[in-house]
């Protein structure tokens, strides 16, 4: 019989766990010296070949990792790790693949636990191990025999540039993406093989089945790089399997908050079509959007047209004081929200940068949020490190006279 997460002692995990975690950079090391010189064939699946890439990949496998020992006794595990396995697809992995990991992934824990690691310990992260690879490859044979490819291929038929940290790519893929407003999906450019970053989908479903993507430039950020600066109308992207839960209910009829900075206005802004197309929407819809100052905005053409198909929709726009770091744009949001009411009632779609993220989140079931509608994906931080600057275009919108959090500031015409 094989292990599956019922079997599977969580206690010895959560602990043996917390200690790999504080070694986490060398066991990432380890992992990949051990992976690479016993099985090289697996190489060409991991392109570590650029600085940030090692980063990377170490906070997505722990990242990954810390989602699976959190939720073992989550009944969503199996799916989320099913959707996780037909997304991986994209990498060309096979099964001879997850087997190789896992005997990697058990030698670095073995390596960095020293006394933590017995037969015990062991044989529970083996029995984990397995149950994980069976759900991935499960929902890979799922995706296959649905006919699902591992990726599309779309070609690029528009392209805006907002100053120098942030392009809009219109794609249209060769073949119909299936998706729901509110998902993201991995992004590849043929001329980095191999190289995927999560992007946001930033609007919802077209007849004509074109997607918007926003990205920001992110330093040292070999992909970023390559769509913002260098892409061009004509050029060819892969996109992987639609993924993420910051989705709503069609028709939406609760109350619902959503809160965006950075490029987080994509996965809102796709959201809000969604809600302007099924009409008339939930009576109550608030939208809060972080900026680093007025000078730095872009899409406000689409707010405007959004603002007229949803009248119900409240936006405040919140900014740091002129001269003051941008850093005083969370506190002032944080302040703003605190401010409003009936938390409790709304279903709210948070997205940003991680840090503001992770925050907020925090905050809003102390303002009576209800966790389990706060909604949200946990994408892996855009760069390893200390958080950078974000870009001008990263840091958002504007409306025609908003809600300032800066009284003595006048609203933009």
């Amino acid at each position: 019989m094989l292990p599956t997460f019922a079997t599977v002692d969580p206690d010895i995990l959560r602990t043996s766990f917390a200690v790999v975690e504080r070694r986490a950079e060398f066991a990432v090391k380890y992992f990949y010296s051990y992976l690479f010189w016993h099985h090289p064939g697996v190489r060409a699946l991991f392109p570590l070949d650029f600085p940030e890439d090692m980063e990377r990949q170490r906070d997505r496998l722990f990242a990954a990792l810390t989602h699976v020992v959190a939720r073992l006794e989550d009944p969503g595990l199996p799916g989320y790790l099913g959707e996780l396995g037909r997304d991986h697809r994209k990498y060309l992995a096979e099964p001879e693949h997850y087997t190789a990991v896992g005997e990697s992934l058990l030698a670095a824990f073995a390596a960095v636990s020293g006394s933590a690691w017995n037969a015990e310990v062991e044989k529970a992260w083996g029995e984990a191990y397995t149950a994980v690879a069976d759900a991935m490859l499960e929902g890979a044979r799922q995706a296959e025999s649905d006919g699902e490819p591992p990726w599309w291929e779309a070609e690029v038929t528009g392209r805006v540039r907002h100053g120098d940290s942030l392009a809009v790519l219109t794609l249209r893929p060769h073949r119909p993406l299936p998706y729901t407003a509110g998902q993201h999906v991995g992004v590849c450019s043929p001329r980095l093989p191999g190289v995927w970053r999560p992007y946001s989908l930033a609007n919802a479903p077209r007849s004509d089945h074109t997607v918007d993507l926003h990205v920001g430039l992110v330093e040292d950020g070999v992909l970023s790089d390559l769509l913002v600066r260098r892409t061009r109308e004509g050029d060819t992207l892969r996109l992987g399997a639609p993924g993420g839960r910051m989705t709503l209910g069609t028709p939406a009829e609760d109350p619902v908050t959503f809160i965006a900075a950075g490029t987080g206005w994509a996965p809102v802004k796709a959201l809000l079509e969604q809600l302007a197309a099924d009409g008339p929407g939930p009576a109550e819809a608030r939208l809060f959007l972080v900026a680093r100052d007025i000078a730095h905005l872009y899409d406000r053409a689409a707010l405007g047209d959004l603002r007229t198909r949803l009248p119900q929709l409240d936006v405040t726009a919140i900014t740091p004081a002129p001269g003051r770091p941008k850093e005083q744009a969370t506190e002032r949001l944080l302040t703003a929200l605190g401010n409003r009411a009936n938390w409790a009632r709304h279903t709210v779609c948070l997205a940003g940068p991680p840090r503001l993220v992770d925050e907020v989140a925090e905050l809003l079931p102390l303002l009576g949020a209800d966790p389990g509608r706060i909604l949200h994906d946990p994408l892996p931080p855009t760069g390893g490190g200390p958080a950078r600057p974000l870009g001008p275009g990263e840091w958002l919108l504007h409306r025609p006279r908003p809600h300032w959090h800066r009284p003595s500031a006048r609203a933009p015409d």
